[in-house]
């Protein structure tokens, strides 16, 4: 009975130490049940992007559709968690490993170009010891996509990059989340403070929202790109993020579908009603106007039809990132600090 009462005791001072501070426990659900999650599904996309690869590789005369589908899928779940990078995908260039955007230079071509003339057969050892340019889904959307790759006459030349770049997908997003599980990891780090990264929860609340914001950024910049809002005015449709894919627009509702659902836990932290009602409606208003866009990305921003409705929604996110850089910040007495966009 008394191993029982001090159980029951230790319990019930758990739960009110989470009570008597919520934003500790918003903190603990948002690495529970959004960031966590968002590593493990992209891991498991990885790992369906090898099985697709191989599957195809092992057969010259089969349909590129299940690879496409494997494809679309791993890009979707990297979108999604750009805006949840808090941790060890943040550090250690990591991130680039991924995804090389925007490629000003068209280096993704020249670079695995080059790697596949210097081999008859690429080894896994020559694509790790090889550029960043050439390991991630950048990389394997142009062999996938691009027209100028016959891949369907040129398994044996292509395959072995693209094998290769989906067992280094697999082992990056698997490491990571390896990162995130081990004791005192970062999953540790968003739960139990003060630890060695954060000092209190409000500092791991501010690095989540930090982390979360500037993803909305770099949507905007995803959009404002390729639209030549940072080249005065000059339009870039070939600087559309996964414009070989035509993929651009799902990858922005893919992001910002990340972003919403870290405001989904922290709206409960918000004592203004009305800037709750706000930054709902913004959420609201940049996701219903990306669904209604009626082409790839690149396409629109050809058209100068399409200028007053791409303006509009770069103006829709610029927006959602104000309400939350500003006034959410404001709200919550939280230092969000310097974006890594600024100036971009």
């Amino acid at each position: 009975m008394r191993a029982l009462s001090v159980l029951v005791s230790v319990s019930l001072s758990v739960l009110l130490v989470a009570c008597s501070n919520p934003r500790q426990e918003v903190t603990v659900q948002l690495a529970n049940d959004v960031l966590l999650p968002a590593h493990q599904q992209w891991r498991d996309s990885n790992a369906a992007l090898v099985d697709a690869v191989e599957t195809y590789c092992a057969a010259p005369q089969a349909s590129v559709d299940d690879l496409e589908t494997a494809f679309y899928q791993a890009q979707s779940r990297w979108s999604h968690l750009q805006p949840l990078m808090v941790g060890p995908l943040s550090e250690g260039n990591r991130s680039w490993q991924v995804q090389f955007w925007p490629d000003k230079r068209n280096m993704v071509v020249r670079q695995t170009e080059s790697l596949l003339d210097e081999t008859d057969s690429l080894t896994r050892e020559q694509l790790e010891k090889a550029s960043v340019v050439v390991q991630g889904l950048t990389a394997f959307e142009y062999v996938l996509f691009d027209q100028s790759v016959a891949l369907a006459q040129s398994h044996d030349r292509y395959c072995p990059l693209l094998t290769g770049i989906a067992r280094h997908q697999l082992a990056l997003s698997e490491s990571v989340l390896a990162l995130w599980n081990e004791p005192g990891g970062m999953l540790a780090q968003l739960r139990d403070f003060p630890n060695e990264r954060y000092a209190t929860a409000e500092e791991g609340l501010a690095a989540i929202l930090r982390t979360q914001i500037t993803g909305v950024d770099v949507l905007k910049k995803k959009l404002g790109t390729p639209m030549g809002r940072l080249n005065q005015g000059v339009v870039q449709p070939y600087q559309a993020e996964a414009w070989r894919s035509r993929q651009s627009i799902e990858n922005l509702q893919a992001s910002l579908q990340g972003a919403q659902a870290v405001w989904e836990r922290v709206r409960s932290l918000v004592s203004d009603a009305a800037l709750v009602k706000d930054i709902d409606q913004a959420y609201a208003d940049v996701a219903n106007q990306l669904a209604a866009l009626p082409a790839p990305l690149m396409e629109l921003v050809q058209a100068p039809a399409n200028s007053e409705t791409l303006t509009t929604l770069y103006a829709a996110l610029d927006n959602l990132e104000n309400r939350q850089q500003t006034e959410l910040a404001r709200n919550l007495n939280i230092q969000i600090g310097f974006n890594a966009n600024d100036g971009d």
